[in-house]
């Protein structure tokens, strides 16, 4: 079940990271059409930032999907960057599901809650297993030994 998970928030967040870099080009275009300018800036300029966070966040969502394709393949807990980058995503989607409630709707809400359980779904199916144990289990199934602490002087 862990593998199936991982590897479906994989592809929603692949989807979403489409979605968002859609979106946010569809932004950029008509800034840069309506010709006004906000507290001064140049319409080129705040297009240039709607394409720019566009791809910033495609690119994160997609980095995150990595990670989570690399976890059902290996069928292994992440490290320690890719469990941050994991929780960061998950309050990202977290904050952005409060945010686009009013604005955009309940069905925006919805959709950024269900890829928030998945991801969440994943880092809690994967909890219990650390990477570091699963590196030092032998090929034949057996543990080895603890490491001997050192003697105190």
């Amino acid at each position: 079940m862990r593998r199936s998970v991982a590897a479906a928030a994989a592809v929603v967040l692949v989807l979403e990271a489409l979605g968002f870099a859609l979106v946010h080009w569809i932004m950029g275009i008509a800034v840069r059409h309506q010709q006004m300018s906000l507290a001064g800036l140049d319409p080129g300029a705040m297009a240039a930032g709607a394409w720019a966070a566009g791809v910033a966040m495609a690119l994160f969502l997609i980095a995150c999907a990595a990670v989570l394709v690399r976890m059902a393949r290996r069928d292994r807990a992440p490290g320690r960057v890719g469990r941050i980058a994991l929780l960061l995503c998950a309050v990202t989607h977290g904050v952005l599901g409060a945010a686009l409630a009013a604005p955009v709707g309940w069905a925006a809400y919805a959709v950024m809650m269900v890829v928030l359980g998945f991801v969440v779904l994943t880092l809690v199916l994967y909890a219990g297993q650390t990477p570091q144990a699963v590196r030092r289990d032998a090929p034949d199934g057996s543990t080895p030994p603890p490491p001997v602490a050192p003697a105190a002087v």
